[in-house]
């Protein structure tokens, strides 16, 4: 159990198929640990297909679409990463409205690796404080963030972190985001 109780609280993961699939399991963990309620959006209904790097991983069952859900319905917004699916999530128009919606909300955001790409789309990094896979630093800097190589980088309830081997941080400023609540900074 984590230091910072979430009990009752409803974190969306938004993600499609190949996801990284530990940026997916270790904070979705995380979140039941400290007492949240965890729900998988996709931007189709079914199964998913996640990745161990290169080579196929589990498969997981999409409870909602990205055009069924509502923001107003969650406390919190995960974005994992994995290069293939944050390239289709980033030009989905329900993916990129959904997560531009907890910006609106001012609720926190946590998205890992190559999961800033889709708030690049979704127009709300302009002055915020980043990290991400390092291979993403000059997309974030020209959409307007503050990049840097940080094991976790938190600005007013937006959580970034560059990999896998940074998910211990990562899921501790998660949930620790999450415990706080609404952040008034936290907007697009």
């Amino acid at each position: 159990m984590s230091e910072h109780s979430i009990a009752g609280k409803k974190v969306a993961f938004l993600l499609t198929d190949g996801v990284e699939q530990v940026e997916l399991t270790s904070p979705w963990q995380a979140v039941k640990d400290a007492g949240g309620q965890p729900t998988l959006v996709a931007p189709k209904s079914g199964k998913l297909q996640g990745y161990n790097g290169t080579e196929k991983g589990d498969t997981f069952d999409v409870d909602l679409t990205a055009a069924e859900a509502n923001a107003s319905d969650y406390d919190a917004l995960v974005l994992p990463g994995g290069v293939v699916n944050a390239d289709h999530l980033r030009v989905d128009k329900d993916a990129q409205s959904f997560t531009r919606s907890f910006f609106e909300q001012h609720k926190p955001v946590a998205s890992i690796c190559h999961g800033p790409w889709l708030l690049i789309e979704a127009g709300v990094l302009t002055g915020r404080n980043v990290t991400s896979y390092h291979t993403l630093a000059t997309d974030l800097k020209n959409a307007g963030a503050n990049w840097s190589d940080e094991e976790v980088v938190v600005d007013q309830g937006l959580v970034t972190s560059r990999n896998p081997d940074d998910l211990p941080a990562f899921n501790s400023k998660l949930v620790e985001e999450i415990s706080e609540g609404r952040h008034a900074g936290q907007t697009a």
